[in-house]
């Protein structure tokens, strides 16, 4: 039986944590220790390893999800996730002032990852706000020359977190093609 691992990455407060938590079948092994940064203000505590889950596939693959700290200063861990991953989600938060050079700085750091493999783009929080628009991500994408599924999605909802990591798993199929 073969195994899948994918990558959730993202901004703090994106929902990794809350994504992994939705869709796993046991519960997550989470990292967070209490937030000491200016990020308190947003949350009281924040990821400084990695979250994870596991789902089972219909045909019985499994799929081990890691979700990464979403703060910069952690991105030694980014390193060691991403090691024998085969696709990335990288999930970008609406309320944050710039979430397009949020995604700007995921791609840049995740660039030789993303080279090898497939990425989804997940988008949350547009309830706080609609800005910017998914045409303006999928633009801001093909300027990095890519092109890589995006979603509206609410991490809470199971279903959501279940489409993103479908797209996922057949962007990685038809690329083995």
């Amino acid at each position: 039986m073969s195994e899948i691992k994918l990558i959730i990455t993202g901004t703090p407060g994106a929902g990794k944590t809350t994504a992994i938590a939705a869709i796993s079948e046991t519960p997550p092994v989470r990292t967070d220790t209490a937030t000491t940064d200016d990020l308190a203000e947003v949350k009281d505590v924040t990821t400084v390893a990695m979250d994870f889950g596991e789902l089972t596939l219909d045909d019985g693959q499994k799929v081990f999800l890691y979700g990464t700290p979403g703060q910069q200063r952690f991105e030694f861990m980014w390193k060691i996730l991403v090691q024998g991953g085969l696709g990335l989600i990288i999930l970008v938060d609406c309320s944050r002032p710039d979430p397009l050079a949020d995604l700007d700085m995921y791609l840049e750091n995740f660039a030789d990852f993303i080279h090898q493999t497939g990425v989804v783009v997940g988008v949350t929080r547009r309830d706080q706000s609609a800005t910017p628009s998914l045409d303006e991500f999928y633009e801001r994408l093909e300027a990095w020359g890519r092109v890589f599924p995006v979603f509206e999605v609410d991490v809470r909802q199971k279903d959501d977190v279940s489409l993103m990591i479908s797209a996922l798993i057949s962007t990685l199929e038809f690329a083995t093609a």
